[in-house]
């Protein structure tokens, strides 16, 4: 990125002859004051209306601060979201006001999400637009990045395939010149025969390699030999790095992302279809990558991401994962071995086990099934019919067990309160701290209750009897149930939206606003099976899947899919924390994406 100066020195005081003199600075007129100028439409400050705008006089700035106020906002929103709040206020107090413009901050989410994309979903009401930019940018930049590193892998893995297929082929044909006994009609059989292998082999499932293969006159070479190959893998790298920069020249030419087809506001109950506003990139080896928006910064840099593989030592399926302490540096993965496990991830190789829940027994007996935390207390749900509560700090002492009348589904643990969904169609309300915790139980649904979400005034939850309700907990009752065509598995609730993942693979979204509880659209991102996690923050936008794939979106109507991950077995969960993502699946394995140092 290129720098740019700032000019804030005072000016020189004025002379008898620089009166007389005509004004270098094509900015400002020779003009001993100049009025103040008209700035429609953008906010310095914590000011709601430009009219209330005033910038110092022309003799007490120069250089940048001389500008129109909309020419310095235009130039800030060039710089990346991180220096605007950071840095700019750190230089001057004017400069400070640029990360107050709301403005400025809706503008660049505009150019970020697309000019026909509804951002944010829910009420713009008290929207933080300077923190939803920021998580946009270092979204795209993150993946992105790892979008092209697993495009670049897919293509490593074809050519390793191919490579293993032409040997295959060679050596068929070299026992068939062996038993040709050198006869003129053979010797043309197996050079015809070899051409077709060669086709076949450079076809695959990818029509784009036909082009790599061909000779000057536009036919086939009869053989490939390890050279062309080489060749050939030479060339698919080229093209990755001149599509990339391809890419990046577009991004400076429109500074938007890929427009999402028909967009505009998209009426309650809508279904949009991701496979119309995406380009989808499929590799041969079934890995999908979907590049839409800011492509990696140069195919020669090293990604933004590490991935980690954390050998859990769990003997079966990690059911749940959760990032704890806030900077995603503690992990917690909970088993259908009936265990619970504690990491610390800050090692560079991977994570260190700090504690198995329970000592020398078991965490629960039965499958553990849900995992939640406030501090450093963390409780998980089982199938045993209890929720058991752990204190990190103390190395992970037993601080309870809560016992239900059946099988714990979610939980949600607040300040006040902690929250159990159970497979009896019941919400509990538990106060951790009393002698006797159960404080209410709540009978909102009439099958059992998949997925909870709360704050300090409501709480929501969704069950398999295709409905999600809305509890006033400051009024004791409650508010609403809304019936839906699928049922609810996942469910992420901040600000003023709600994003919840059903069992058909789609994305529900609803608005919530003063207990009012509204749906909103619903989209397919192409999800294939339920979508067993989902995390949305005001710039980002987190899905799972047990149909194996782990998939990162911008949250706009309709989500803008940057990357897709595909793993070995289902994922069963995933848990996002200061730009850690952490995933838990059925091969035992739990992998983790983290900035890299």
């Amino acid at each position: 990125m290129s720098e740019f100066g700032v000019d804030l020195k005072e000016p020189a005081a004025v002379t008898d002859r620089d009166k007389d003199t005509p004004s270098d600075d094509p900015v400002r007129p020779p003009t001993s004051e100049t009025p103040k100028p008209d700035l429609p439409g953008l906010v310095p400050g914590g000011c709601s209306s430009s009219a209330d705008v005033s910038l110092p006089p022309a003799g007490e700035a120069s250089g940048l601060l001389s500008l129109p106020w909309e020419m310095v906002s235009h130039i800030a929103s060039h710089l990346p979201a991180q220096c605007v709040i950071t840095v700019l206020p750190k230089v001057c107090h004017a400069l400070g006001n640029v990360s107050k413009d709301s403005t400025a901050w809706q503008l660049r989410a505009r150019r970020l999400t697309g000019s026909q994309s509804v951002f944010p979903v829910g009420p713009r009401q008290d929207f933080d637009w300077a923190e939803a930019c920021l998580e946009m940018e270092q979204l795209i930049t993150c993946w992105t990045d790892q979008a092209h590193l697993v495009a670049r892998q897919a293509i490593n893995q074809e050519d390793e395939g191919e490579r293993e297929r032409v040997r295959q082929q060679e050596g068929a044909g070299e026992d068939g010149d062996m038993g040709a006994e050198d006869q003129e009609d053979g010797r043309d059989d197996v050079v015809e025969g070899a051409g077709v292998a060669a086709q076949e082999v450079a076809y695959g499932d990818d029509e784009g390699i036909e082009v790599l293969l061909e000779g000057e006159d536009g036919e086939l070479p009869p053989n490939i030999d390890g050279d062309l190959l080489e060749r050939v893998r030479e060339d698919l790298e080229v093209r990755l790095a001149e599509d990339a920069a391809a890419l990046m020249e577009g991004e400076r030419n429109q500074r938007v992302v890929l427009d999402a087809g028909q967009g505009g506001d998209a009426a309650p109950g809508d279904v949009i279809h991701q496979e119309e506003l995406a380009d989808h990139r499929h590799l041969g080896n079934g890995i999908e990558v979907e590049v839409n928006c800011q492509p990696a910064r140069s195919p020669s840099l090293p990604p933004a991401l590490e991935c980690i593989n954390l050998n859990t030592d769990h003997c079966t399926d990690v059911n749940s994962v959760l990032l704890v302490g806030g900077e995603g540096t503690v992990c917690a993965t909970a088993s259908r071995d009936w265990n619970v496990k504690v990491w610390d991830l800050r090692a560079a190789s991977g994570g260190t086990l700090l504690h198995t829940l329970g000592g020398q027994q078991y965490s629960h007996r039965g499958w553990v099934w849900c995992l939640a935390s406030q501090g450093p207390q963390l409780a998980s749900g089982s199938f045993d019919s209890t929720v058991r509560l752990w204190d990190l700090e103390a190395g992970g002492a037993d601080r309870g067990l809560i016992r239900t009348k059946a099988s714990v589904l979610c939980l949600s643990y607040q300040t006040d309160v902690l929250l159990a969904g159970t497979f009896d169609k019941t919400v509990n309300m538990y106060d951790t701290r009393a002698a006797e915790p159960l404080v209410k139980s709540l009978r909102l649904h009439g099958n059992a209750v998949m997925c909870l979400a709360a704050d300090d005034k409501y709480i929501i939850s969704g069950s398999k009897d295709c409905t999600v309700a809305i509890y006033d907990r400051r009024a004791d009752k409650a508010l609403k149930k809304i019936r839906l065509r699928s049922y609810l598995r996942s469910m992420s609730y901040s600000g003023s939206e709600i994003w919840a993942g059903d069992n058909r693979g789609m994305l529900n979204t609803f608005s919530m606003q003063e207990g009012v509880l509204k749906p909103l659209s619903q989209f397919d991102v192409g999800h294939k099976a339920l979508v067993t996690g989902i995390h949305r923050s005001p710039g980002s936008l987190y899905t799972c899947s047990s149909d194996w794939t782990v998939k990162v979106h911008i949250p706009c109507a309709p989500p803008r899919t940057l990357c897709t991950l595909h793993h070995q077995a289902g994922v069963n969960g995933l848990s996002v924390q200061a730009g850690v993502l952490a995933v838990a699946s059925g091969d035992m394995c739990v992998k983790i994406w983290r900035p890299r140092k």
